[in-house]
């Protein structure tokens, strides 16, 4: 059996609509957030693997779970995250979770509706965010939004790559109740173009998603460790730049990705707005109480 490592697309954490082990994270972080991500990636590879077959990819979807779970060591992605959980006497729920979603990419190619949407964001994103919160020893209780926060991420890629998904994996996950709401069809996303029907679609699709990076708002002030709070504030400055882009482009034929200055200026915006907003917290709470 081929290794998982040669079904990697070539893709890396440098080509994410978000940072990953950013020069943000404290360096003791780093090496954990890249064996995570590596499994992943490699897993999300094996899932959109032009050339294999649905029995194969979940085949290589398994024996990347078993070996996380200490069954074997052929495969490096798998083996480096295992160790450098135990390192940390973390356990593999998030990485596993994450294969969930990667199995419904093999078996599942439409969504009926939005719930379903974020079932598979359930699997697919949230966890991703749980993880980074777990590594840094943070309360449960920032998973609310956190949670809202990745799902916006998922669903603004989702919509950032709806042609493609559907041109290269017949894969679509705008919901079936949105076209159908919009009077639009799947084979829309075969056009050059959105027609004004998926046109509509997508930007209401938008503009939900928006809801949930609203819902997200409060995570970099949940959050106490600084330097994941200021990552969290840069990832969210991104994401709502790109919903912004969605609201009023059409994803077939417009630029809905960020340019280097466009990142370069979010990630400016929101390292500024969020070391601002804690100097102020922090001197609100030093500040003495009036006396009686």
């Amino acid at each position: 059996m081929t290794s998982a490592s040669e079904l990697r697309s070539g893709k890396t954490h440098k080509d994410e609509n978000f940072p990953v082990a950013s020069w943000i994270i404290h360096p003791r972080h780093r090496e954990l957030i890249l064996a995570f991500y590596n499994f992943v990636r490699t897993a999300d590879d094996i899932a959109d693997h032009a050339e294999l077959g649905a029995a194969a990819k979940l085949n290589y979807l398994d024996l990347m779970e078993s070996e996380l779970l200490g069954q074997g060591d052929s495969q490096p992605e798998a083996v480096n995250l295992r160790r450098a959980l135990a390192a940390r006497a973390m356990p593999p729920r998030h990485a596993l979770d994450v294969l969930t979603a990667f199995r419904m990419d093999v078996t599942k190619q439409r969504y009926e509706t939005w719930d379903e949407v974020i079932h598979y964001c359930r699997y697919s994103a949230m966890p991703v965010g749980r993880f980074m919160l777990d590594v840094h020893g943070e309360s449960t209780a920032t998973w609310a939004a956190s949670d809202a926060l990745c799902a916006g991420l998922q669903i603004n890629n989702h919509l950032q790559d709806c042609g493609k998904d559907y041109n290269a994996l017949n894969r679509v996950y705008l919901p079936r109740d949105a076209l159908a709401a919009a009077g639009a069809a799947v084979e829309d996303l075969a056009k050059p173009r959105a027609s004004a029907a998926l046109l509509q679609c997508l930007q209401a699709l938008a503009v939900r998603t928006e809801g949930l990076l609203i819902e997200a708002k409060s995570l970099s002030a949940e959050v106490k460790d600084v330097r994941l709070g200021l990552e969290v504030a840069v990832i969210q400055a991104f994401a709502d730049k790109i919903v912004g882009l969605l609201k009023v482009r059409d994803p077939l034929c417009d630029n809905v990705h960020l340019k280097p200055l466009d990142l370069a200026l979010s990630s400016a915006g929101g390292i500024s707005a969020e070391l601002i907003r804690r100097i102020i917290g922090r001197r609100a709470t030093a500040k003495p109480a009036p006396r009686a």
